[in-house]
C-alpha cells in the first residue's frame, strides 16, 4: 500500500508538501498540488484521516447530544437533525449523533472523550452535568435550550421563547371559554417546565383565574412519555378531578391523552380538548381528530445552533450569542369553542 513518502518521492515534491495538499494548511501553487494529486491517484494513494486529524488537531466533526426515549426520534428531533445536516455540509462537517447517556456520569468508564470539534447539547437541565462538567479545555459547546443559569454567560445557546407560547396557548384555550386547563408539563429538571410554568400562570393571573396546583404536573423522568399522558388523564378522571382541556409537553404525552380518552369513552374535543407543545407528529396517522400544536421551527433551530458552533470552532473568541428563533400556533380540531351556542331548528 501506497504512503506519503511514495507519493513525494513520485510527485518529485517533499513529504511536508504532499501533506499541505490534502490538509489545506497552507497554500500549494496550483500546478505542484496538480503534480502531488495526479501521484496520488497513480498511486491509489488515500490520505489516513486519523493521521490527518492528528497533524491538524481537528476532526470536521459535530457532535449532536440528544437523549432520547429509546433513541426513537421524534419529528422535532428529526427536523432539528435535518437542519444541523445543512449547515454542516455548507462548512464541510460531518455529525455525530450521541444518544448513548444524558449525562457524563452515565457514561461507561472505558469510553473515550468524543472525537469531535464541538458539540450541541439538547434538553437542558438546572444541574446539567453534561455542561457543568465542561472545562475551558474541553471542545466549543452550544444548547439548544436554556442552559442553567450559572452557565449562561459562558455557552451560546438557541431557543424559543417558551414563556410566551405557554401564555399563547393557555390565552387561545381561555378564549374558547375553558377555565379548567390541565398541564401535562415535562420533567421538573428540564429548564423549558420553568419558563412553560411561567407562561401557563401568567395566562391564568391575567384572565383573573385562581391557580390550581392540581391541573399542573410535572412529568416522572423515569416515565415514558406516551404512559405519563395516559397515566395523568386516567388518574384525574377517577379521582374526579375537573378539566374541559389538556396542555402536553409533547405529541408523545397527547397520544396518551387521546388513548386514554377512549379506554375512558371521552370524546376529543367535545369532552377534552387538547392542544400540544409539538406539531407535525410521526403519530399524525393516530390523532382523530387532529391535533393541534405548536411548530418550534426545529430545523432552523437545529442550523441556527450548528452555526453558532461552527463559528465558535473557528474562533474561540467569537461572541457569545443567545438567539431566539419563533415559534407558531397551529390550530386544527383538537379544540373546543365553548362559547359557541348551537341553535336548533
Amino acid at each position: 500500500m501506497a504512503n506519503i513518502d511514495d507519493v513525494a518521492r513520485l510527485a518529485g515534491v517533499s513529504k511536508g508538501t504532499v501533506s499541505n495538499v490534502f490538509t489545506q494548511k497552507r497554500g500549494v501553487r496550483k500546478e505542484v498540488a496538480e503534480r502531488v494529486l495526479k501521484a496520488a491517484q497513480a498511486l491509489n494513494f488515500k490520505p489516513n484521516y486519523w493521521a490527518r486529524t492528528l497533524s491538524m488537531k481537528q476532526t470536521s466533526i459535530i457532535g449532536l447530544r440528544m437523549p432520547g426515549e429509546n433513541t426513537k426520534f421524534s419529528k422535532f428531533h428529526l427536523s432539528l437533525i435535518n437542519g444541523v445536516l445543512q449547515t454542516c455540509f455548507e462548512h464541510g462537517y460531518r455529525l455525530l449523533v450521541n444518544t448513548l447517556a444524558t449525562d457524563y456520569q452515565e457514561m461507561p468508564k472505558y469510553m473515550t472523550t468524543n472525537p469531535v470539534d464541538g458539540e450541541i447539547f439538547l434538553d437542558p437541565e438546572h444541574n446539567d452535568a453534561r455542561l457543568m462538567q465542561r472545562t475551558e479545555l474541553d471542545p466549543p459547546a452550544v444548547v439548544v435550550g436554556r442552559p442553567p443559569e450559572a452557565l449562561r454567560h459562558r455557552l451560546c445557546y438557541v431557543d424559543n421563547d417558551n414563556e410566551t407560547t405557554a401564555e399563547q396557548v393557555t390565552s387561545y384555550l381561555l378564549e374558547l371559554g375553558h377555565r379548567d386547563i390541565l398541564f401535562l408539563n415535562t420533567s421538573q429538571q428540564r429548564t423549558v417546565s420553568v419558563d412553560r410554568k411561567r407562561g401557563y400562570e401568567k395566562a391564568l393571573i391575567q384572565a383573573g383565574i385562581a391557580l390550581k396546583p392540581k391541573l399542573h404536573i410535572f412529568k416522572n423522568p423515569s416515565t415514558p412519555s406516551l404512559d405519563y399522558g395516559f397515566r395523568s388523564i386516567r388518574e384525574l378522571v377517577t379521582k374526579g378531578v375537573s378539566f374541559s382541556a389538556v396542555v402536553t409537553d409533547t405529541d408523545k404525552v397527547a397520544l396518551g391523552v387521546y388513548r386514554a380518552a377512549a379506554e375512558l369513552g371521552l370524546s376529543i374535543p367535545n369532552d377534552i380538548s387538547v392542544f400540544a407543545f409539538s406539531d407535525d407528529s410521526v403519530f399524525s396517522p393516530e390523532f382523530h381528530p387532529p391535533l393541534s400544536g405548536v411548530s418550534l421551527n426545529a430545523e432552523e433551530l437545529g442550523r441556527e445552533a450548528a452555526n453558532l458552533l461552527i463559528r465558535r470552532i473557528q474562533d474561540n473568541s467569537a461572541p457569545i450569542v443567545h438567539q431566539t428563533i419563533l415559534s407558531n400556533l397551529v390550530v386544527r380540531q383538537s379544540c373546543r369553542n365553548l362559547n359557541s351556542t348551537i341553535i336548533h331548528l
